[in-house]
């Protein structure tokens, strides 16, 4: 089963230190994570500079709580598989859920339940993983079309979606 442990630096790679881009949607964000979830974890009176002394232990508590719990992502047999889940979810919010349930012929209720999981673990996962990057890439191009003044972030996004497709158990 996944481990979130291998997940961590694979994320942090992505997510540099603190960052207040004005075209990025998330706004004031450190090690990925936005001052809106920040909030959320830690309580709505909690100012910018708070978020800029977020340590990896805090960035670790978000992570699992947030995005590889929503995941229910110890339940996925295959490392990668998880990796890419959990990161969409992270990168796109409810849309990394609903996406990959469309793959997989379920409900797309953004609720990663029993069968979810079921059939993530009983597909062919190599085909799988191919489906994901083709489904993420789409939906950043789909986005870039919907919300031009994003398509300055296309190429660290589509990086980030092939660092995820190699295929690890």
């Amino acid at each position: 089963m996944a481990k979130i442990e291998l997940l961590v630096p694979k994320i942090l790679i992505w997510e540099g230190g603190f960052v207040q881009d004005p075209l990025d949607k998330g706004g004031a964000t450190n090690m990925g994570v936005t001052i809106a979830t920040y909030r959320q974890v830690f309580g709505e009176n909690q100012s910018i500079d708070n978020l800029k002394a977020l340590t990896v232990a805090e960035f670790l508590m978000v992570l699992k709580r947030f995005y590889w719990d929503r995941w229910k992502a110890d339940q996925i047999k295959t490392q990668c598989i998880a990796d890419i889940l959990v990161d969409w979810v992270w990168c796109s919010g409810k849309w990394g859920i609903i996406m990959p349930q469309r793959i997989l012929n379920t409900d797309d209720d953004g609720v990663v339940g029993p069968i979810t999981i079921a059939k993530i673990n009983c597909a062919d996962q190599y085909m799988l993983l191919s489906d994901i990057v083709c489904c993420r890439h789409k939906f950043i191009d789909d986005l870039i079309k919907a919300h031009p003044d994003q398509k300055r972030f296309e190429k660290g996004w589509k990086n980030r979606i092939n660092d995820f497709e190699k295929f690890t158990k």
